[in-house]
């Protein structure tokens, strides 16, 4: 019997928009430095790992980011060269796979199944893919490995950064098993504490539980979560996925409470992403 009857590899820049700018500018290397808005009233794009080490993370306030880490270097996002370097890295998976589902400007889906004879067993595809990505860019890469994307995608982000973690479909459930069921995708902070409040605080608790009693308490979820505890995702990997989602933001520079400027405000994000929307010759199912 085949052991990897399906490849997926989910490849996951780390902390792709600081690692671009230390990477441009060696003074920034070493030292944390947020992404972001020069304000305290905007978020935090993306923040290196040294300054993770302080608890900051992406979309935290810049002040509440300040705050635990005062000595952190704020460097204004350049997203004409970070699109730049994301597409080299797309291009990099395209070499390996023709199936490239990219999830993000740093992150994509390679499907690498029958691939073997070409670039190896799965740990030296990820080793290839590895090293290719950092060689053409000088960048780090994260790459997780196993028969579906769900394993994959929650793979990838085991040992980040600079990490390379393979799963065989078969030993997927008991290594999903301990971790907590925040790592099951659509768990977010509303459905993890009803998720607690079951008795379910790990993948592994989930996978144990009665289909029937999970969708009695979380409806149609229930069954997708209970599938993905026992790693089954049959969803294959869509070769360039679009963007299903258009988007406008300001960060205002005061706080304001008056509903007519409130709905001004509404107003003008309503008309820029509706100018997008006609632009790309697409249609709104939701807003």
């Amino acid at each position: 019997m085949d052991a990897w009857p399906r490849i997926v590899v989910h490849a996951d820049m780390d902390a792709f928009y600081a690692a671009v700018e230390q990477l441009d500018n060696p003074s920034l290397r070493g030292k944390p430095i947020l992404v972001g808005p020069n304000s305290y009233r905007g978020v935090v794009l993306t923040a290196s790992y040294e300054a993770r080490k302080y608890r900051v993370g992406s979309a935290m306030p810049v002040a509440e980011a300040r705050r635990r880490c005062p000595q952190a270097i704020m460097v204004e996002p350049r997203f004409e060269r970070y699109v730049e370097i994301s597409r080299q890295v797309m291009d990099i998976f395209g070499d390996f796979s023709p199936k490239v589902e990219a999830l993000s400007l740093d992150e994509a889906f390679l499907e690498m199944t029958g691939a073997a004879h070409i670039f190896g067993s799965p740990i030296e595809m990820g080793r290839k893919i590895k090293q290719a990505v950092k060689s053409a860019t000088g960048l780090d890469v994260s790459v997780g490995i196993s028969g579906t994307k769900y394993v994959a995608k929650v793979a990838s982000a085991h040992e980040k950064p600079d990490g390379l973690t393979v799963v065989p479909q078969a030993l997927a459930p008991a290594w999903l098993a301990p971790l907590p069921v925040t790592r099951l995708w659509g768990v977010g902070r509303k459905t993890a504490p009803r998720l607690l409040d079951l008795g379910l605080a790990t993948i592994g608790d989930v996978a144990r539980a009665d289909p029937a009693f999970l969708v009695r308490h979380l409806g149609g979820s229930g069954r997708h979560f209970f599938d993905l505890a026992n790693a089954q995702d049959p969803r294959d990997v869509q070769r360039g996925r679009a963007s299903k989602s258009i988007g406008s933001d300001r960060t205002l520079s005061r706080d304001i409470s008056d509903p007519e400027e409130i709905l001004r405000h509404l107003r003008r994000s309503a008309e820029r992403i509706a100018r997008r929307v006609r632009e790309k010759g697409y249609v709104a199912r939701g807003v």
